[in-house]
């Protein structure tokens, strides 16, 4: 039966189909080859369909028929799917939450995005572990995980690769990949890494002439894992402190964003905040559930559940550099074990203390991409790192959580307030339409076959001319 499916595949992939498997689409570049996509839509213009769904943020990933979505409520973790062509849901099956973490408000129970292997769904929840439904439903294997050691939660997705689900878990204490086998959920390999906290989903790269790896940006590191057992061949430092935004990757050169701090932020507004009895350090019921200062007192120092200056300064300095946005060139020296910084090479970093960035950097026709709170969009030529454009979206400012993405010439990206801007793609791009759904956008569009299939705060949308499903 596997083998029936993945020539089915092969010959959709050579016909020329799509998949939008994983978190941001084909090997999380967020470009899609097809047209016909609509630019103005909404509830009353090119809705092909609306079905209402159960919170959450995890951005829809699609097989040739199905939809699938995470969700919580409850204190229930839902894996959803949903019929491609008529929105309905067709099944949903759900895990008790095993535990509350705290995490960063932006972060959600169901924040992470599945992947599917075109037919079978995998979902990754930090406060449960990892599931594995059929296209029908049932459920084929679990593996439980956790707890972790992540202030503000996890937020890298899933990756199928060499017939395994890949995990990225970097945290403050014991950092790991790990692989399970796609058929029945049994750990083919576990490697321990360097890296702590980060957020960021992994690539799959196929050098030519040479086997598959993973390759991974992580807290002042990239990083790069043979496919076939996870060993660690090398690691490339000088990489930005925290790594929110996943890596986009262009044949040979990857491109990575993440950001830093410039000048240590004192400790003093954090005491006039919480420090009741001003004592001049914070205990437990002192800063109760704030997510940053839980994960000091819990990984940093003598681990003793109070927040002193000392912890405080030592936790900071971790993330003290500069914001980057890099550009590595990874070649064939990617599948070798040794100094990473001599297998790899840096084209070009550009530096600047951005705020707030959580959406993915873009990579289209040559032009790269930087969507930012304030509504703030950086456009730089790829080949060198020179800023082509920085300006405003005019119409659609405010706080930026889904990254954008790309096709037919065009960028499609949404804001929290629920504006989804499409923007003449290039080095001087220009807003085309803004298309105001007037509910809160934080997952990340998959655009198929001239089809935008959106979820927001309250619905899954298929927007769209035509009705059929290829």
């Amino acid at each position: 039966m596997r083998i029936f499916v993945a020539v089915l595949l092969m010959a959709a992939s050579i016909g020329g189909a799509e998949e939008w498997d994983r978190f941001r689409g084909p090997n999380g570049s967020g470009v899609s080859q097809s047209i016909g996509f609509p630019v103005e839509f909404g509830k009353q213009k090119n809705m092909l369909w609306r079905t209402p769904v159960r919170q959450g943020k995890s951005s829809p990933v699609l097989t040739r028929r199905h939809i699938f979505l995470t969700a919580f409520e409850n204190e229930k973790l839902y894996t959803q799917c949903f019929d491609r062509a008529t929105g309905k849901l067709l099944w949903e099956r759900s895990v008790n939450r095993e535990r509350s973490e705290v995490v960063n408000k932006l972060n959600h129970p169901a924040a992470i995005t599945a992947a599917t292997d075109g037919e079978n769904v995998y979902a990754f929840f930090y406060e449960y572990g990892l599931v594995s439904y059929s296209a029908d439903g049932k459920l084929r294997w679990e593996v439980k995980l956790g707890p972790f050691s992540n202030a503000m939660g996890h937020a890298a997705s899933p990756i199928v690769a060499g017939g395994n689900v890949v995990l990225v878990i970097d945290q403050m204490v014991d950092s790991f990949i790990v692989a399970f086998d796609q058929r029945n959920g049994e750990m083919r390999w576990r490697t321990s890494r360097e890296e702590k906290e980060g957020w960021g989903t992994p690539l799959l790269y196929q050098p030519a002439g040479g086997a598959p790896v993973i390759v991974t940006s992580g807290r002042g590191l990239i990083g790069a894992h043979r496919v076939s057992d996870g060993q660690r061949l090398w690691g490339r430092t000088n990489n930005a402190p925290s790594i929110v935004a996943s890596p986009i990757l262009d044949k040979d050169t990857m491109y990575t964003f993440g950001y830093g701090y410039d000048d240590m932020s004192p400790f003093g507004p954090q005491l006039d905040k919480y420090d009741k009895n001003h004592d001049g350090q914070l205990t437990p019921d002192e800063y109760g559930t704030d997510a940053y200062l839980l994960g000091i007192a819990k990984y940093v120092g003598n681990r003793d559940g109070i927040v002193t200056k000392e912890k405080w300064e030592e936790r900071r300095k971790i993330s003290m550099a500069p914001s980057s946005l890099i550009s590595v060139n990874l070649g064939a020296g990617a599948t070798k074990a040794g100094d990473g910084q001599k297998l790899t090479k840096e084209l070009w970093r550009y530096e600047k203390n951005f705020v707030s960035v959580v959406p993915s950097p873009l990579l289209y026709e040559g032009v790269l991409y930087i969507i930012r709170n304030g509504g703030i969009l950086t456009s730089f030529d790829a080949k060198t790192g020179e800023v082509a454009k920085a300006a405003r979206v005019t119409g659609a400012l405010g706080a930026y959580s889904s990254s954008p993405v790309a096709a037919e010439g065009r960028v499609y990206v949404g804001n929290e307030e629920g504006k989804v801007t499409v923007l003449k793609a290039g080095r001087e791009w220009e807003i085309i339409a803004i298309n105001d759904l007037g509910e809160g956008v934080f997952a990340t569009p998959a655009l198929v076959e001239g089809n935008i299939y959106l979820r927001t705060a309250e619905a899954l949308y298929r927007f769209g001319t035509t009705t059929a499903v290829r």
